[in-house]
């Protein structure tokens, strides 16, 4: 890499960059697998121990390891989080079918965008700065399952920073992202009564029947952005039994704070429509959502930031899909989301990214951590 005493001049080393994504993509992380996530983190540990120079502290949850570089200590002001993770929705195995590869500029791999190239372009970025004080690189293992055992780790990193970047892959053509919908994540267990359904059917009381009343009472809480939608539906015992029992997985997504906690309340008070029927309901508010006012100050700076440097111009998108920036955005920490990569498929067999936008959205990230940390930027 090059870097001017200022860092505006500053390039990434396309190769070191391509080096390292290789090594995270061929250490098989998913999530499930508490092994798998471990081996990744010893591997995030020794790549970001050479990058910046420094070891991370370890910090191991219900036996998911998280990682975590906190440099300049508590005093240093402004603190900027930068948050990724190493853990990949792709099982063991998934390279095989696979496997890393580069061709035409176009890079694929289980995890290349999603977000392992993120993580990367972190340590590059945060290693070419002048000085490293004021800045916390929070790296997690389980956000591709909820992030249940980091969440409390995150918001409390939030919390003590003046602005959170995430370094999930951008929307479509290098969007940023400065909107996600909040997730609500439901069960509702119908309880009925069982009965021979030849003999005497009347002296049951129907689950199934129960559970398509309250199917329909559940998409009627939708609308105006706001999605509720039932998705596993489990009912019945044998095809010849009136079904004691059946159960309806429940996905919100909205916009607002405000409208999951309609959704919220809304389900709650949901009644039987049969006699002697009974509903429990399981669940609740997931994630916060990250809202446009929380990311748009950070965005507008970001695209001067790419302006005084002659970067791509940036657009903005708001997605349906979750991350851990709603946690950032949720204690109040301006975020803003989809630093990392440009590319497309995650999470499906296509999931790639594109060579060359590798390096501006290095230089970005790293132009803006500057500004961010009062060092302000030269332009070209």
């Amino acid at each position: 890499m090059t870097l001017s005493p200022t860092g505006a001049g500053y390039v990434p080393a396309l190769g070191t960059l391509l080096a390292d994504l290789r090594e995270l993509v061929e250490c098989e992380s998913p999530s499930s697998d508490l092994a798998a996530v471990a081996r990744s983190a010893d591997l995030v540990a020794r790549l970001g121990a050479t990058r910046l120079g420094a070891v991370p502290e370890r910090i191991v949850v219900d036996g998911v390891h998280h990682l975590r570089w906190r440099f300049g200590g508590s005093r240093a002001k402004p603190r900027v989080l930068v948050l990724g993770h190493h853990d990949t929705v792709w099982p063991i195995g998934t390279l095989a079918r696979h496997p890393f590869d580069v061709t035409d500029g176009v890079l694929r791999g289980p995890g290349c965008l999603d977000m392992l190239a993120g993580l990367v372009m972190a340590l590059h970025a945060i290693a070419a700065l002048p000085s490293r004080d004021g800045v916390t690189l929070l790296v997690t293992g389980d956000e591709e399952v909820g992030s249940v055992s980091s969440r409390s780790l995150i918001e409390d990193e939030a919390r003590s920073a003046s602005a959170a970047l995430v370094l999930e892959a951008s929307a479509d053509g290098g969007a940023l992202k400065t909107a996600r919908k909040g997730i609500s994540i439901y069960e509702l267990e119908i309880l009925g009564r069982a009965a021979h359904a030849g003999l005497e059917p009347e002296k049951g009381v129907n689950a199934t029947v129960e559970l398509a009343h309250q199917v329909r009472a559940i998409v009627a809480l939708g609308g105006g952005g706001t999605t509720v939608t039932p998705t596993a539906v489990v009912a019945g015992t044998t095809a010849n039994t009136v079904p004691a029992a059946a159960r309806v997985s429940v996905d919100v997504r909205a916009w607002s704070t405000a409208e999951q906690e309609r959704v919220d309340t809304a389900l709650r008070a949901l009644v039987p429509v049969l006699p002697e029927a009974g509903l429990v309901l399981h669940g609740g508010i997931n994630r916060p959502p990250l809202e446009e006012s929380s990311s748009l100050p950070l965005f507008r700076q970001a695209q001067a930031v790419a302006a005084r440097l002659g970067l791509p111009g940036l657009d903005r998108a708001a997605v349906g899909g979750a991350s851990d920036g709603n946690f950032t955005a949720g204690v109040g920490t301006p975020t803003l989301d989809g630093l990392g990569a440009v590319g497309g498929g995650a999470h499906a067999a296509d999931e790639h990214l594109l060579v060359d936008r590798l390096i501006d959205r290095t230089r970005l990230l790293n132009a803006l951590l500057l500004d961010l940390l009062g060092r302000g930027v030269v332009g070209n």
